[in-house]
Formats: structure tokens, C-alpha cells, sequence
């Protein structure tokens, strides 16, 4: 036990180190000057784009839009909205999930306000596909119930690029308070949103070494009973 707490301990000095500067490196970009999105991606290259900010132009395709849920902000239930950009000039589309509304307005006809027409300006982050754990249940297009954002997915039945952005926002309260009022989607902030708690891992794994390490050397150190008694025994003999 004390040795593989050791090992593990180490694992995580290692992925603390990663952890760190992948952060770092997400944080890099984020401060540079947003990106005109090109008009054909290679979905394999966005891994090294991860968390950049870039900035889009065209009309939403509300009559594409997919709601993922449940989903809760501050307590409330709610769907992301994910709606399908038709880009000018190349026609291409990508699929930009514009934020979170509440529950009580999934219906479009509920949310006029939160459908604009016409052409639009995206200013998001453009993002790598999420990745799907074992307790989330499978899509259902053919119902419109998406649990998941399943990017290729998505983009297969909408006719997009497999590129995903999240629409960012100022971090602002009333103006969240009226956005959800209204059914306007409450994009993400744009920072970098990842856990790091590796710190606390080796702190646990280490303690959890010493203290079996401790017990070990006590069991060892300490004879058996039986063996105790028989010495004893023999001495007395003697």
C-alpha cells in the first residue's frame, strides 16, 4: 500500500505539471486579439486553437437550433442553445452554442427576442469537441433530445463544419437577469474553466504513503503474539 500511494502521489506531480501549463497555455490566448474565423477548418487542426477567441459573421439557422439539457445556471434548470451559423461570403456553417436559457422558454415562439435576424456578429471561443462520460445518455436526434453536445453529430445533421464556438459575454448580472427574463442566451465568460486540483491529490496520496508506511513499520517491528509468548517461555524454562 505505502508504495503504491508513493507512485500515485508521483502520478500526480506529473499531471500537475501538465495541468498547469496546459493552463497557462490556454490563458495565452485568450488574451490575443480575436481571429476572423476562416471559411474551411480543418477540425483537426482546432486542437491548437483550443480556447482562442475568433469572430464570426453570418445568419443563425433558428430552424436548426438543438437545445441540450437539462442544464442548470444559478440553481435553474435550463437548455444550452446550440444554433447552426451560415457564414457570408463561403456559405460554410459552424455551430456555435450561443449560451443558456431557462426551461420555461424552450418553446421559439416564447423568446422572439432571442432569435435575431439577419446578420450577426459571434464573438466566441472556439472550442475542441467535449468528451462524452459514461453516466450521460446517448442523443436522440430523431426526437430533438440531446444530452450531449456530440459535435460531429451535430454537424452531420445539420450540414456543418465539426467546429464548435461558445458564444462569450461580459460577466454582467442585471444584464443576465434580463437576458434569462427574455429568453436572450447566457453566453460563457471568456476565460479558462478547468479543474485543477492535482495540488490536493499529491497531498492526499503522499499523506495516505506516510501514514501506511508508519502502520507497516509498526506491524513489523512489533513480534507476533504467539512468537512473543513463546520466547517467554523458553526463557522461563531456562
Amino acid at each position: 500500500m505505502p508504495v503504491a500511494a508513493f507512485a500515485l502521489g508521483t502520478w500526480q506531480v506529473y499531471r500537475l505539471d501538465w495541468k498547469t501549463k496546459m493552463i497557462a497555455t490556454f490563458e495565452d490566448r485568450l488574451v490575443r486579439p480575436p481571429l476572423p474565423l476562416p471559411g474551411r477548418i480543418d477540425p483537426s487542426a482546432v486542437g491548437d486553437f483550443d480556447y482562442r477567441r475568433v469572430i464570426a459573421t453570418g445568419q443563425f439557422r433558428h430552424d436548426q437550433e438543438m437545445l441540450i439539457g437539462p442544464r442548470t445556471h444559478n440553481g435553474t434548470n435550463g437548455y444550452l442553445v446550440i444554433t447552426p451559423l451560415e457564414r457570408n461570403g463561403d456559405g460554410t456553417t459552424v455551430l456555435v452554442n450561443r449560451g443558456w436559457i431557462p426551461k420555461t422558454l424552450e418553446r421559439q415562439a416564447d423568446r422572439p427576442a432571442g432569435l435575431p435576424l439577419g446578420e450577426v456578429r459571434v464573438q466566441g471561443l472556439l472550442r475542441t469537441p467535449w468528451i462524452k462520460n459514461i453516466f450521460t445518455p446517448d442523443n436522440h436526434p430523431e426526437t430533438g433530445s440531446f444530452y450531449f453536445p456530440d459535435v460531429l453529430q451535430m454537424a452531420a445533421l445539420t450540414g456543418s463544419q465539426a467546429v464548435w464556438i461558445e458564444e462569450t459575454m461580459e460577466p454582467d448580472l442585471l444584464m443576465a437577469y434580463d437576458r434569462e427574463a427574455k429568453g436572450i442566451p447566457i453566453g460563457r465568460a471568456a476565460q479558462v474553466n478547468l479543474r485543477n486540483n492535482h495540488t490536493q491529490y499529491i497531498f492526499t496520496w503522499y499523506s495516505l504513503a506516510l501514514a501506511t508506511s508508519i502502520m507497516l513499520w509498526m506491524v513489523i517491528k512489533k513480534p507476533p503474539k504467539e512468537l512473543a509468548r513463546r520466547v517467554r517461555q523458553n526463557k522461563e524454562w531456562q
